[in-house]
């Protein structure tokens, strides 16, 4: 087992329902480095908040017990009550904390520190605990063991274990394995925009011609949680690259700043253009202009309106995304941008037709993975799609995508 002089638990949890499921998450940190030692996202039940994040800090000392004996501990978390309560200031009044504040103090170790940080500084622990509540991971991990192939960031950040020629453990990986072509494959982790007046009113929303609203706050707070969501990743990324088109440049200017990454532009990820379809709803549209609609839908090659058609945006969207290989090959970028385009990419990455946009759905604000690999001999790259249409839990749309 490695020394380690001093460590940090991070730890937090929650419930959806408060009561209702609930889950924890706990990360132990070498304090001088910063390497994970273990990490531990677990469900408990029925429970509530403060319930679900005492059992984060009892899992993370744990850690720190089996883990670095003997260590100095300091642990961060975001709930203010547990911090002030675990350092004294506050009391426990609520007969459902005070046996698991006792618990924690038991295994904490003589000199032990309780800070306070913000929500978007835990989101290590944070996202454990959703992971554990949507099915994705159970249990303690330890640094230097196999990982949870069931992991959701794990699944962004190894997109290259089977390329690697590493024997397949899942159905998944076996995919992959043999959509792959060698070496180090490019990744995109598209995030679609957050949601504005149109697109809550399902008004037409086109690209750099179109009215161009902004973000709601509604879209800002959903473009924050997949912010936060994706926040582990951010030493591996790149570059976050933005359509130029206002919604999507808002919402790639919050994801920049909470991953720390330079903020490109790729004109070629822009939405469709409407022409005059652009801010009308499909009803409007079609009291309008019921031949031109009728028209779009069964062609592939009729402009939107008098835009563009879905194959001139197929064009123009595979031309900026050979840019993007280009400049960042071998990398990991995040690609901020609209329905059409990451649909577009979608189908092109699974080599389906492109009529295959017109049988998926993408909500606001969800992530879409895809790797490109090179190809052996050189000419071109090979996609596979890693995840599609993932949801950060708390960011108001999971309720919605229940019901459909």
């Amino acid at each position: 087992m490695t020394h380690h002089d001093s460590v940090v638990v991070e730890a937090d949890g929650g419930s959806r329902g408060n009561p209702g499921p609930a889950a924890y998450g706990a990360v132990l940190k070498d304090a001088t480095t910063g390497a994970v030692i273990a990490e531990d996202g677990t469900t408990i039940g029925r429970a509530t908040n403060n319930v679900a994040e005492y059992s984060g800090l009892i899992a993370g000392l744990r850690l720190a017990v089996e883990h670095a004996p003997g260590a100095t501990v300091e642990v961060r978390m975001d709930s203010k009550l547990v911090v002030e309560q675990m350092s004294g200031r506050w009391k426990i009044k609520h007969p459902d904390m005070q046996p698991l504040a006792a618990e924690a103090k038991q295994l904490a170790p003589a000199g032990t520190t309780y800070t306070w940080v913000p929500r978007a500084r835990n989101s290590h622990a944070d996202r454990l605990a959703n992971e554990a509540l949507d099915g994705l991971r159970s249990g303690v991990t330890v640094a230097g063991e196999e990982p949870d192939e069931d992991s959701l960031i794990e699944e962004i950040e190894s997109p290259d274990a089977a390329a690697a020629g590493d024997p397949p453990a899942s159905v998944q990986s076996q995919a992959r394995g043999w959509s792959a072509g060698t070496g180090a494959p490019t990744t995109l982790v598209l995030v679609r925009h957050g949601v504005t007046a149109h697109t809550k009113e399902k008004r037409f929303s086109g690209g750099l011609a179109s009215a161009n609203p902004g973000l709601s706050e509604e879209g800002r707070a959903q473009v924050r949680s997949t912010a936060d969501w994706l926040s582990p990743l951010a030493e591996r990324v790149d570059a976050v690259v933005a359509s130029p088109v206002r919604r999507t440049r808002e919402s790639a200017e919050i994801v920049a700043e909470v991953l720390g990454r330079p903020l490109q532009e790729e004109p070629g990820f822009a939405e469709m253009e409407f022409g005059s379809w652009d801010g009308l709803t499909f009803g409007e549209v079609a009291e309008r202009d019921k031949a031109g609609l009728d028209a779009w839908l069964g062609s592939l090659d009729v402009p939107a309106g008098g835009g563009e058609s879905f194959r001139a945006v197929e064009e123009r969207v595979l031309a900026g995304l050979d840019r993007v290989l280009d400049a960042h090959a071998g990398r990991t970028v995040v690609v901020v941008s609209h329905v059409t385009p990451i649909k577009t990419l979608v189908a092109h990455a699974v080599q389906a037709p492109l009529d295959a946009v017109f049988r998926m759905e993408l909500t606001p604000a969800s992530v879409t993975v895809l790797s490109f690999y090179p190809e052996p001999d050189g000419r071109g790259r090979r996609g596979s799609m890693r995840l599609y249409n993932a949801l950060p839990p708390g960011n108001g749309v999971v309720d919605e995508l229940g019901r459909w």
